[in-house]
């Protein structure tokens, strides 16, 4: 059914209760002329419900009316804007979601519009995966997405650890290609937060991620890559996530972590306070272990050594370290 009278989403307040507190921009669903033509549905909580949701009258309002005009497949602009109300209240209501963008475009509304609306909802709601998913449907149709490594950014300024956003920006990324230079997808970026926060695990994954989309992990570049990161680890040793982002480097070459002697050095220097540096010494068990293969009985008896080290250090993974110990060579 096609509908031209619609009722104006409340955007005008950040606080639903403002948004609906009186005179006709206040009144609910029921109470609204344009909306008389419907028939409300209820949820249906069966006839006993053990544990009915105490839903705020304005939110089981609306949805008592989203149910109406979903269930009936209406497009209409006061569709639109009922979609737009449900989301304000209920950000992580999929369905709502799923029914505005079918509405989007069955109307042709304006995706650029659209997007400015999603740009406000993201940035009210960082951590909710329906915006997200919104926003690259959105990109998705209009075909051209370099403005999202920008928005990317402004909402990692606010939570460098966003996992939402930043699945959100490899995907923009892979999609439209834009790992051009000078900034090959924003390595200048992901430097900042790594000054800002080294620690920061989602940030060495995104500069591992664009390496491998871009220049590729040849001899060189691993090398420049295990320097930047040795530099760091000798400032904070203990960071899992610079080790671990060593490891996945060094995957790339054929004698793995073997190929630079500073690895071992920087692990080695940790052994004075193993129980402040259990990922270092990790790293300095892959290397023995590593150099035992090779036939050398010393590096397996200093393995053994370690193993039982990390063992008395990291009482929570002792099974682990007791395991590791059982396959090197005797």
């Amino acid at each position: 059914r096609q509908h031209t009278e619609a009722h104006k989403p409340f955007r005008d307040s950040p606080n639903l209760g403002e948004r609906r507190a009186g005179g006709t921009r206040g009144m609910l669903y029921r109470d609204n002329p344009a909306w008389a033509d419907v028939t409300p549905v209820p949820q249906d909580d069966g006839p006993n419900p053990a544990c009915p949701i105490a839903y705020a009258k304005e939110y089981r309002d609306a949805m008592d009316y989203f149910r109406a005009i979903y269930s009936a497949g209406e497009v209409s602009e006061r569709a639109l804007a009922l979609t737009e109300d449900v989301i304000d209240m209920n950000a992580a209501n999929y369905t709502a979601w799923q029914f505005r963008r079918k509405l989007v475009a069955a109307l042709g509304k304006d995706l650029t519009e659209e997007l400015e609306y999603i740009s406000e909802m993201v940035q009210e709601n960082i951590k909710n995966y329906q915006v997200w998913y919104h926003r690259r449907a959105i990109v998705e149709r209009i075909g051209e997405g370099s403005a999202e490594l920008a928005f990317t950014e402004q909402i990692l300024e606010e939570d460098a650890k966003n996992y939402h956003c930043w699945q959100h920006r490899h995907w923009a990324m892979e999609r439209f290609g834009l790992f051009t230079p000078p900034d090959q997808g924003g390595l200048d970026f992901v430097d900042r937060l790594l000054d800002e926060d080294v620690r920061n695990n989602s940030a060495w994954n995104h500069r591992y991620y664009v390496i491998e989309h871009t220049v590729g992990f040849t001899p060189e570049v691993c090398g420049s890559e295990v320097d930047r990161t040795l530099d760091s680890l000798t400032k904070i040793t203990e960071n899992e996530s610079g080790w671990n982002y060593l490891k996945g480097i060094c995957a790339h070459l054929p004698r793995g972590l073997l190929t630079f002697p500073r690895i071992k050095q920087v692990a080695e220097a940790s052994l004075p306070n193993a129980r402040c540096h259990v990922h270092a010494l990790a790293t300095l068990l892959d290397v023995y272990g590593l150099e035992a293969a090779e036939g050398s009985a010393d590096a397996a008896a200093a393995a053994r050594e370690l193993c039982g080290t990390l063992s008395e250090k990291d009482e929570v993974r002792v099974a682990y370290w007791e395991w590791r110990k059982s396959q090197l060579p005797a």
